[in-house]
């Protein structure tokens, strides 16, 4: 890959990929961090990536990336922070897009990684499998497990409106 190669999957792919990292950790610097270091990642490699898979190789390092900052913040852990929102109940909701984000949280991490990369972003299973190192069937077990339980969660979408 060359130097306008490398700028233009800048242009095209950066904000996508600040978009499904953002989905996952909810914090916009970190996010931000995530992207930088994928960029930088290819730009160390980009000798090796072909233009033609670049999107593939942004996607599966940033989910590789947010997974490893997962990973130590799980180890390290935040007690000082307290989301009161999480640990108050409330029978009435105030937005439907709050209620689909709080059914996401309760997803496992790969399920809702796959669900995020093919319901928000659009990519086909292929391409999912390629990305998470998950094989096509367990992506597609995956998204349908994930399904099941959002609808199971949300229930009714004429109750909830």
């Amino acid at each position: 890959m060359i130097t306008e190669e490398y700028n233009q999957a800048v242009d095209l792919y950066s904000d996508a990929i600040f978009r499904f990292v953002l989905k996952n950790i909810k914090d916009e610097d970190k996010a931000k961090d995530i992207v930088q270091d994928t960029y930088e990642k290819l730009w160390k490699n980009h000798k090796n990536v072909n233009y033609s898979k670049v999107k593939s190789y942004l996607f599966s390092t940033a989910y590789h990336t947010l997974i490893d900052l997962v990973r130590r913040e799980k180890k390290r852990g935040d007690w000082e922070e307290v989301n009161e929102k999480e640990l108050s109940y409330s029978n009435s909701y105030s937005d439907l897009n709050e209620l689909l984000h709080r059914a996401l949280e309760q997803l496992p991490e790969k399920q809702k990684m796959v669900i995020l990369l093919r319901d928000y972003e659009g990519y086909a299973y292929n391409e999912i499998s390629e990305i998470t190192g998950l094989s096509e069937s367990q992506v597609k077990v995956y998204i349908f497990r994930a399904r099941k339980f959002l609808k199971s969660y949300i229930g009714r979408i004429e109750a909830v409106i």
